[in-house]
């Protein structure tokens, strides 16, 4: 069974950049997607961004289009998202997963099957 451990959260200022990263193990890590996910303080769970198997295809939401960058190394079983300009409204508990597929227009947490423990991201001054 797939296993995923997410790192690199912190606390950083406005403006600032976080690398986070998604390492697998237990599994064959380049037969699964993987998506990026948060949840905000009170609010519900949302999907930021996925990758599929070869990394030839990925989805990103507008609200950290242009921000917010997916990428995977298959060698290394690790997917990254490159988090920068972050704004305050980006904190959250960043949470990766593994499933089958990453959709070119949406990406839903019932889609994804594996998921780590999160990685906690705190924008502020």
């Amino acid at each position: 069974q797939l296993q995923l451990v997410e790192s690199g959260g912190g606390l950083v200022q406005p403006g600032g950049s976080l690398r986070l990263s998604c390492s697998a193990s237990g599994g064959i890590f380049d037969d699964h997607a993987i998506g990026w996910f948060r949840r905000a303080p009170g609010q519900e769970r949302e999907g930021v961004s996925c990758i599929s198997r070869r990394g030839d295809t990925t989805f990103t939401r507008n609200f950290v289009k242009g921000r917010f960058t997916i990428s995977r190394d298959n060698a290394k079983n690790t997917v990254f998202l490159q988090m920068d300009s972050l704004k305050p409204e980006d904190t959250a508990d960043y949470y990766c997963a593994a499933g089958p597929r990453c959709y070119h227009d949406s990406i839903q947490p019932y889609e994804y099957d594996y998921w780590g423990q999160g990685t906690q991201v705190t924008v502020s001054s």
